[in-house]
């Protein structure tokens, strides 16, 4: 299942990181590790992760390779949370009709 992978890759403190650079616009591997305390190889590690979770995309530009966040893996972040959107409101509803009778 391919939210699993999107989840687990989004688990690690560090590519979190790296994907919210990326979502501030595209990038290459050196201009990501600018700021962040990791080896290029560690780099490489996470970026394959998040390419194989489908959460990145990277296209060659000469020498160097250009990443980006994928809408696609995007996307279905977006159908998942989708599932549970109508369950929320119901509940917090239900929330507040239990905390009102408890105040009475």
């Amino acid at each position: 299942m391919i939210e699993n992978d999107i989840f687990k890759a989004l688990a690690d403190p560090t590519r979190r990181a790296i994907f919210e650079k990326l979502a501030g616009g595209g990038m290459n591997a050196s201009a990501l590790r600018e700021g962040m305390e990791i080896s290029q190889p560690a780099m490489s590690q996470h970026l394959q992760v998040l390419r194989s979770a489908n959460l990145v995309r990277e296209e060659r530009q000469g020498r160097f390779v250009h990443y980006e966040v994928n809408p696609d893996g995007l996307a279905l972040i977006a159908q998942w949370l989708a599932k549970y959107r109508a369950y929320w409101p119901q509940r917090i509803e239900a929330l507040k009709v239990l905390l009102r009778d408890m105040d009475q």
